[in-house]
């Protein structure tokens, strides 16, 4: 196996020893419970589990293993109302996720630059990102959303968690607590289907470049509210400081699935390191442009009750919220996040649908 590196802006290098190892398999600790697959390329929900019991079965590893992998090959996993999964076992459920299935022991949980306990609704755990629609309207009306201002196009939303960190994400925990009466639904769309959809040779181009990921809204956020970002460590030794600035791989490969994704997408990625800022640009609206006109790619969930609960694996799909519940109540959540490795490519690695042996429609 044969990895690429990022080495600096636009240039890539091929290490000569392994470093990651064979894709993960199945051993079908979950065949026995009740599941089924939303569509037919992201997506599944498994009916009338108990979380809170899989982490204190004595097969506990087994299950939480074989969970780990089923997200990262269906992109997003779904249960509905896990209300015995108190912040500290969805912390621990998010953290090994991770360890069960390959994580660098220096990665545990992410600490929010923003979303963390020094806000107002922050909580007091670190460790939890509070996802307050109420917070939200405070933190981010002159950045993100502006509320008062009439709406064209939602495809802004669409982004993975934390690229802007060296060491981002694997598997990310979201448990709504406080829903509206309607609305507020969270959509995911599969990078590994994207990255199918390009032509052979856009797929070649593209394995070849690295782009920066930052999030400058960040540090306008705080200075606008008065605040300082998290600077000290932030989960891994390597995520600390408060230029919130990164370079990865614009095709990674995910350790659990070998599989190819397209990684630079959505509101956290700044440029496509050796293009033109215009040439950049096209290729990034382009990205989401092939998310919002293929809906095939996509699932879309809606919330029913407290305490609904849904993973997914932010190396291999992005994911948005739906803004459309202003008069129809608060949208609140608790959200766990684990970090992974460093974003890398394997050129050896294979796409979902080779891997799949999916013919092309």
């Amino acid at each position: 196996m044969s990895t690429q590196t990022i080495t600096a802006v636009g240039q890539t290098a091929e290490t000569q020893t392994p470093v990651y190892r064979e894709p993960l398999q199945l051993k079908g600790a979950l065949d026995q419970y009740e599941s089924f697959d939303v569509t037919p390329v992201i997506g599944r929900e498994f009916k009338d589990v108990n979380l809170k019991d899989w982490l204190r079965t004595p097969n506990s590893d087994e299950l939480i293993r074989d969970l780990a992998i089923t997200i990262s090959q269906r992109g997003v996993v779904f249960f509905r109302k896990q209300d015995d999964l108190d912040k500290e076992l969805q912390k621990e459920l998010a953290q090994r996720l991770g360890e069960l299935s390959g994580k660098p022991e220096t990665s545990k949980l992410h600490i929010h630059p923003v979303s963390n306990s020094g806000r107002r609704l922050g909580g007091e755990d670190d460790e939890i990102s509070v996802i307050s629609s109420e917070q939200a309207k405070e933190i981010y009306k002159k950045t993100f959303f502006n509320f008062s201002e009439k709406k064209q196009s939602a495809k802004e939303g669409w982004h993975s968690d934390i690229t802007f960190e060296p060491v981002p994400s694997d598997y990310a925990i979201l448990r709504l607590t406080q829903l509206p009466k309607t609305g507020g639904d969270t959509l995911w769309a599969s990078g590994y289907d994207l990255y199918d959809r390009l032509s052979e040779p856009y797929q070649k181009f593209f394995e070849s470049l690295s782009a920066t990921y930052s999030q400058p809204g960040f540090a306008a956020a705080a200075k606008e509210n008065g605040f300082e970002l998290y600077s000290k460590p932030r989960g891994a030794p390597e995520n600390v400081g408060s230029d919130l600035t990164a370079i990865h791989p614009v095709i990674r490969t995910n350790p659990v699935t070998g599989w190819k994704s397209i990684f630079a997408v959505g509101h956290h990625v700044k440029q496509i390191n050796g293009l033109t800022e215009a040439e950049s640009r096209r290729a990034l609206d382009w990205f989401v442009q092939l998310i919002v006109e293929n809906h095939d790619l996509q699932v879309r969930h809606r919330w029913q009750n407290a305490n609904d609960l849904a993973i997914w694996d932010n190396r291999s799909v992005y994911h948005t919220a739906t803004f459309d519940y202003l008069g129809l109540g608060e949208r609140t959540g608790q959200r766990a996040v684990s970090l992974g490795e460093r974003p890398y490519l394997d050129s050896n690695s294979n796409s979902r649908r080779e891997s799949l042996g999916v013919q092309d429609a």
